[in-house]
């Protein structure tokens, strides 16, 4: 393949129970069926194993499978919203993706077929490529065309 990038979309499914507090007072449980949708980019030329990056994922996921989130750390201690629940699994899928060579560039959840919450990390995608530098550290000419590929990608995000 000649692409240096190549971007993949996951979906996952977790169902899961919540109540938030609203005005100091805690709602009541209820449960959902989360949609979370990954899109991803895949840095270099290596064959891509679809399969191996969803088990991850579902074995990060199955941790809160059929569970009540408000009994579950890390929600045991903070608010379990919509929002709270995206970004920490931003976080969470985010480091577990980047292990392997991935970056995290837009993660949506819904909590309903039509409600969800996006945050885009396109923005700071070159940030999410941080653990290439520490294991290999490129030539400069080689820093000049990943800099110059990075601003191509960017520029077909935001078009």
């Amino acid at each position: 393949m000649n692409d240096k990038y190549r971007r993949y979309n996951f979906k996952f499914y977790l169902n899961a129970s919540h109540a938030i507090y609203l005005s100091g007072k805690l709602g009541q449980s209820h449960p959902h069926t989360w949609e979370i949708a990954l899109d991803t980019i895949k840095i270099g030329d290596d064959f891509v194993q679809f399969d191996a990056i969803e088990r991850m994922i579902e074995s990060y996921l199955i941790f809160f499978q059929d569970k009540n989130l408000n009994q579950t750390s890390p929600f045991d201690s903070m608010n379990p919203t919509l929002e709270t629940i995206s970004s920490y699994f931003k976080d969470e899928i985010g480091k577990l993706l980047a292990e392997k060579g991935w970056a995290l560039i837009r993660i949506e959840v819904a909590e309903t077929p039509s409600r969800s919450y996006i945050i885009d990390l396109s923005d700071d995608y070159l940030s999410n490529f941080a653990p290439f530098d520490t294991t290999s550290r490129p030539s400069s000419g080689a820093s000049e065309r990943l800099s110059d590929e990075a601003d191509r990608l960017l520029d077909q995000i935001l078009d």
